[in-house]
């Protein structure tokens, strides 16, 4: 029976978070995770501190009745003085800030006039000085979906944290190539209206991030938490999420951990919990609160100019889908094909360059061939370079292979042999048909796809396929 989420009360939003390129927030080391080998180690005990409320944060004293020990290590190529907390922090990322700009006037936002820096209460070890420094940059976006708008309250701006190595008894061990990169936080409300409704808004979040400059690309360089309620339960924040198809199961998951519990008369509590590889979920804290915030008094507030931002909005990117939508019409490809040929550097100008290719040829050549590569041959195809498919490409532009021997050529590039054109010189049609007969009369009674494995195996590269198909079955029928 299917759930109806709107009779549970179900509440659900999303918080999304996004590493930019660049140098980091707030000194000039680089975002690039160089893992190189680490030549500096410190130890940390953290303590948490009374927030702007006058209290101690919730999640911070839990995290703190743990009493572990933080041991850190890093390179000196990626960190310094700053991400050890041994030096103030520099003047905000202006690079960093105009990027989130951009990205909240696309999610329809509206920009702060002075961005203020706070201080976040973090006392897990994931930041070596026991907070995370935050700021409020955009309010009031939304963005459009299939079940209509879903608002976004806030956007900010902060600094990533460490990436934990391991976790023992009474020690947690970090490196900190990544502290300090800058992180994209965008939350929307909590208006989804089921789980697939949230990989949509999600996905959608994604598309618009990733129509941006300086936006980061590939795993672990944005993550989704979500907060899921329904009637009777209680907020619930689930972290850890990679893959957008995980998200639907894990709510669903959620929801019924909290309706068992209500049905059973369980007390719930707010908490944060992991997204497990299973989609279940398991506790991790409670959920902090207000009480974990006050102002960084190291960095200067930063004004923002309305001509600024003006000249932002002039000169905004396109989004995604547009791009996809004018590939699409321009080349006559699938929206699948284009939307995997959108981050393709090269297309337009192979496109433009091979004009007796065909762009559904170039795409499939760009796309489709590499998978094949690396599935069916177990090769490595991300070592074919630009140069390498551009050779190839200007041999079928030329007709001096056919469009069959693409694979076997790029195979061998990536084997690193010789090439030999020879090789490949397209089979004539009453040789290929000479070819057929032969092997029908010397294995008699087999079936077409076993007499195709036969000739393919000799002419691969040679002979198109549904060519050597179409004459096996009419010599069969003969």
């Amino acid at each position: 029976m299917e759930t109806n989420y709107e009779q549970l009360g179900f509440r659900c939003g999303l918080e999304i978070h996004q590493q930019l390129e660049g140098k980091k927030l707030f000194c000039n080391c680089p975002t690039l995770n160089l893992d190189e080998k680490p030549n500096i180690w410190v130890e940390r005990k953290l303590k948490a501190v009374a927030g702007e409320t006058g209290e101690v944060d919730i999640a911070a004293e839990f995290e703190m009745s743990k009493k572990k020990k933080f041991f850190y290590e890093s390179s000196s190529k990626d960190t310094c003085l700053i991400e050890y907390d041994e030096e103030p922090p520099r003047e905000l990322n202006k690079h960093a800030l105009e990027t989130s700009l951009k990205v909240a006037l696309l999610l329809n936002a509206e920009i702060v006039d002075e961005i203020q820096i706070m201080r976040k209460t973090v006392v897990d070890g994931s930041n070596v000085s026991g907070f995370q420094r935050t700021a409020l940059v955009a309010m009031n976006g939304h963005i459009e979906t299939s079940l209509g708008n879903v608002k976004i309250p806030t956007i900010c701006l902060e600094e990533e944290a460490a990436q934990k190595l391991y976790e023992r008894e009474t020690v947690v061990a970090y490196r900190l190539d990544r502290l300090g990169i800058p992180l994209l936080e965008i939350a929307t409300d909590s208006s989804i209206k089921n789980p697939e409704h949230a990989k949509e808004a999600a996905s959608t979040i994604g598309m618009i991030l990733r129509s941006v400059e300086n936006v980061k690309r590939g795993i672990g360089t944005i993550r989704q938490d979500v907060n899921i309620s329904i009637h009777h339960g209680e907020r619930t924040e689930i972290k850890g999420f990679q893959d957008l198809r995980s998200i639907p199961k894990v709510i669903e998951f959620e929801v019924k951990r909290q309706l068992d519990a209500v049905k059973s008369g369980k007390k719930l509590s707010k908490e944060v919990r992991k997204a497990e590889p299973d989609f279940t979920t398991s506790f991790l804290r409670p959920i902090p609160g207000a009480a974990r915030l006050y102002p960084e008094t190291d960095v200067l507030p930063t004004k923002i100019d309305e001509k600024y931002v003006e000249g932002l909005r002039s000169r905004l990117p396109k989004l995604l889908s547009e791009k996809i939508s004018e590939f699409k019409k321009k080349y006559g490809i699938s929206k699948e094909l284009a939307k995997e040929l959108i981050e393709n550097d090269n297309f337009e100008n192979y496109a433009d360059e091979f004009r007796n290719i065909t762009p559904g040829q170039i795409a499939n050549i760009l796309i489709s061939i590499p998978k094949e590569i690396k599935t069916r041959l177990n090769l490595d195809s991300s070592k074919l370079t630009g140069r390498d498919y551009s050779e190839v490409l200007s041999f079928l532009n030329e007709a001096r292979i056919p469009k069959e021997a693409v694979i076997e050529i790029l195979a061998k590039k990536i084997k690193g042999e010789k090439i030999e054109l020879n090789e490949f010189k397209s089979i004539s049609e009453a040789e290929l048909e000479k070819e057929i007969r032969n092997v029908i009369e010397e294995k008699p009674n087999l079936n077409a796809s076993a007499y195709m494995g036969i000739v393919m195996s000799k002419f691969r590269g040679k002979a198109e396929g549904k060519k050597v198909m179409e004459m096996i079955n009419r010599a069969l029928n003969k």
